[in-house]
């Protein structure tokens, strides 16, 4: 057979749905190759998850058992030895949330801004959307998470708390914060994948973070002396709504605030839409050494 020209190759290839490495995609048709890969992200996702106490002896039960050891550690030194409890009737309970919440956040972003760097021989030897990594590190982290999440509801009950139709909001509340991390997932590895110092920078925010996003202390108690434009930041950024969601879903002492939910959902939406922008055109670029 003749062989074939150059326009005539690029024909074929465009007709069988084929495109140059070095050409980023529509962002439409990238998304749409993600959905059709969706089987793969589960895959590569729940094996990680599992994989993660699979070496240790007691195995998932560190799952569950950690999370309850570090609820309980941090008590002792923000419960009992400094006092940081801001008027808190159920310190337990609001310690344990910001901590199991807390920790979903600091493992995503974290492990997130490796997505590309940490898998290198992935990238350069499959093709598929770049997207799939950050997501993945994502829902390992949601996937590893649920028997943390599963311990708060059992921490509830002991410290007091009864269950009422606000605990199905929970589920809502980790939904909305698991959709603004796939978006800083997203941005931490193009940072990462852009510049190798960024992967020293990110762990030290991640750390500033946990103590002004009210981890272990009502950020509105320790704010009031602040600014009223500084406690509206520090009550309004998502870390800290991911928090504030989560706790007044299962805390009675915590009312509902629809406008705190309304402003979680729009920095869920805003953040993984333009992560995943900022992402996508760096698309060609990943892998490239």
């Amino acid at each position: 057979m003749p062989a074939l020209s150059t326009r005539e190759a690029r024909e074929l290839a465009t007709g069988h749905g084929l495109r140059a490495l070095s050409e980023r995609p529509p962002l439409r048709r990238y998304l749409r190759d993600i959905w059709d890969r969706r089987s793969f992200l589960w895959t590569l996702s729940s094996a990680e998850s599992h994989a993660k106490n699979e070496d240790n002896h007691l195995g998932q039960v560190w799952a569950v058992l950690n999370p309850a050891l570090l609820i309980a550690s941090y008590y002792m030194i923000f419960g009992l030895l400094l006092g940081t409890r801001g008027g808190i009737e159920n310190f337990v309970g609001f310690l344990g949330i910001g901590v199991v919440m807390f920790a979903f956040t600091s493992a995503t972003v974290t492990r997130g801004a490796k997505a590309i760097t940490g898998r290198l021989g992935l990238v350069r030897t499959l093709h598929f959307p770049r997207a799939i990594l950050p997501m993945s590190v994502t829902l390992t982290e949601f996937l590893a998470s649920i028997p943390a999440f599963g311990l708060l509801f059992v921490l509830m009950f002991i410290t007091g708390e009864r269950p009422n139709w606000e605990w199905l909001l929970f589920p809502v509340a980790v939904i909305m914060q698991g959709v603004a991390l796939v978006g800083f997932a997203f941005i931490a590895a193009r940072l990462v994948n852009a510049s190798q110092d960024m992967a020293n920078l990110i762990p030290v925010v991640v750390r500033l973070l946990r103590y002004v996003s009210g981890v272990f202390f009502p950020v509105v108690h320790y704010a009031q002396a602040m600014p009223p434009v500084v406690q509206e930041v520090l009550t309004m950024q998502p870390f800290a709504l991911m928090l504030t969601t989560g706790r007044q879903s299962l805390m009675g002492s915590e009312s509902v605030v629809l406008t705190d939910w309304l402003a979680m959902a729009v920095w869920a939406i805003v953040v993984a839409a333009v992560g995943l922008v900022i992402f996508w055109r760096a698309e060609t670029r990943y892998g490239r050494g």
